[in-house]
């Protein structure tokens, strides 16, 4: 399997939905005025341990935070097996995979009568 992304960065800002090691984290952020500074080159030199993304989920009953730096998430390296993210922040690796929304269309009007192609 692969990934249509080229960095976590790029796959983080097209999900909907993360997973960090197994759980599913139900709220992420990441800081988009570090993002704007770095792609204007305007980031300085402690931007690299700044926090980009922040998550949170659930581990039974415990919540479970999760902070990662800049220079973490653009380390990242993709694992085509695990289909995820591999991150290192500090001491501590983790896996991130990122999920996209999936929804439903629903433009057939109640009262139009379907088409012969669906009966």
């Amino acid at each position: 399997m692969s990934t249509p992304h080229n960095s976590l960065i790029d796959a983080l800002q097209d999900a909907d939905m993360l997973e960090v090691d197994g759980l599913y984290a139900w709220q992420f952020s990441l800081d988009k005025e570090l993002l704007a500074q770095v792609s204007a080159g305007s980031a300085d030199a402690g931007s690299q341990q700044k926090p980009l993304l922040k998550a949170e989920g659930l581990d039974g009953r415990t919540r479970r935070h999760w902070q990662f730096s800049l220079a973490a998430v653009m380390a990242a390296g993709f694992d085509p097996e695990r289909d995820g993210w591999n991150l290192t922040e500090g001491d501590e690796r983790h896996l991130i995979k990122c999920f996209a929304a999936v929804s439903g269309d629903n433009d057939e009007d109640e009262g139009q009568a379907p088409d012969d192609d669906d009966a």
